[in-house]
C-alpha cells in the first residue's frame, strides 16, 4: 500500500533533515520512497517555499502538476481570493478521491506557519520496527496520513518518543 503522509517540523530546516534520513532508510531497503516534497516557511516571509524532490517515472510517483496543485490549494489560494478559490474548488474534489479532503487541507494550512517546515512523503513497503529505530530522536508532528487509524497511531508514537 502506498502511503501519503505529512510531517511538520518546528524548524525551517527540519523537513530537509528528515528527508535525508528517509533517503538513507531507502538505501537500507527498509522503506520505499516514491516521491517527496518539502515546504519551508522562513520567518518574515509572506509565503512558504515549496520544492518537489523527485519527478520519478513509474508506479507511485506523482508529477509536478500534482504537487503544484496541492500546494496551491493549501498555501496560495487564501492569498488569491475568491475568484481563484472557486476554480480551485473543482480541483479539490479530485484530491478527495485520494484522501486529501478539506480537513487535510485545513490541518496543513493551520499548522505549517512561519518558522516551520513540512515533509510530504509518498512511501510504501516500510519495515516499521526498523523505521522506528532510524527515526528515533527526530521530533515531528504527523499532520495527516492516509494510513488506517491504528497505523497512524503507530506513526504518531514513533515521532513522539524520545
Amino acid at each position: 500500500m502506498t502511503t501519503l503522509s505529512v510531517l511538520k517540523f518546528e524548524t525551517v530546516d527540519g523537513a530537509q533533515a528528515a528527508l535525508e534520513k528517509v533517503q538513507s532508510m531507502q538505501k537500507l531497503q527498509i522503506i520505499r520512497l516514491h516521491d517527496a516534497a518539502i515546504v519551508s516557511w522562513e520567518n518574515g516571509k509572506s509565503k512558504p517555499k515549496t520544492k518537489q524532490l523527485y519527478n520519478l517515472a513509474g508506479m507511485g510517483a506523482l508529477d509536478g502538476a500534482f504537487w503544484g496543485m496541492l500546494f496551491g490549494l493549501i498555501f496560495f489560494v487564501p492569498f488569491f481570493g475568491l475568484a481563484v478559490g472557486a476554480a480551485m474548488g473543482a480541483i479539490s474534489g479530485k484530491f478527495a478521491d485520494v484522501g486529501i479532503d478539506d480537513d487535510f487541507i485545513k490541518q496543513v494550512q493551520t499548522k505549517v506557519t512561519e518558522g516551520t517546515s513540512a515533509l510530504f512523503l509518498l512511501t510504501s513497503d516500510a519495515v516499521m520496527d526498523k523505521v522506528a529505530e532510524e527515526i528515533s530522536g527526530i521530533k515531528a508532528e504527523v499532520i495527516a496520513t492516509n494510513l488506517s487509524d491504528a497505523e497512524e497511531a503507530q506513526l504518531q508514537a514513533m515521532f513522539s518518543s524520545d
